[in-house]
């Protein structure tokens, strides 16, 4: 019964918080504050602050967070599956009826749209993150940086995963 609380918890904000985490957290507050009283709002207020320090999207963080507070190693599976689930769901049913009408002509015609504006996207993320990298470590860093990750992963087929590692290790000795 606790894990199916569990996971009512959060697949309703899941569910009703539209826009991402930002819009889901009053929600999980909600479930897990005044609904279920797991947390007072000063704990929970602690738990949002360790999310938001850490890396990726906050709901899921806390909803494993909360769930292995709750219910040990399966409720934190249960929460972060319940977090992820409706927008699962929903994926793969557009994938699905996507899938019917693969052959369509106007479906064929509108992912040709959308390449163009998903590379232009690309192109300018990538021109932010190297002009703003230029701007806080200079021409010469960045140059090396850039080169030094081409060569790695073009050249030497080294894994994105290490040469991000090295460039944060590179930044920890040489750039703070």
């Amino acid at each position: 019964m606790l894990q199916w609380k569990i996971f009512l918890a959060f697949f309703i904000p899941g569910i009703l918080g539209y826009g991402g985490g930002p819009s889901s957290i009053p929600l999980i507050e909600n479930e897990v504050v005044d609904h279920y009283g797991w947390l007072t709002v000063q704990e929970f207020s602690e738990v949002l602050a360790l999310g938001n320090s850490l890396p990726g999207p906050i709901a899921t963080k806390m909803a494993g967070y909360i769930g292995y507070q709750q219910g040990g190693i399966l409720g934190a599976a249960v929460a972060v599956f319940a977090t992820v689930a409706p927008s699962l769901i929903l994926m793969i049913s557009l994938l699905g009826l996507l899938y019917k009408f693969k052959d369509s002509p106007k479906v064929k015609k509108m992912t040709l749209y959308v390449r163009p504006a998903i590379a232009v996207m690309l192109g300018v993320m990538a021109y932010n993150f190297f002009s703003g990298s230029y701007i806080n470590i200079g021409i010469w860093q960045t140059l090396f940086l850039v080169i030094a990750s081409y060569v790695l992963m073009e050249k030497l087929k080294i894994h994105p995963a290490f040469v991000i590692m090295g460039a944060l290790g590179y930044g920890a000795v040489f750039l703070s």
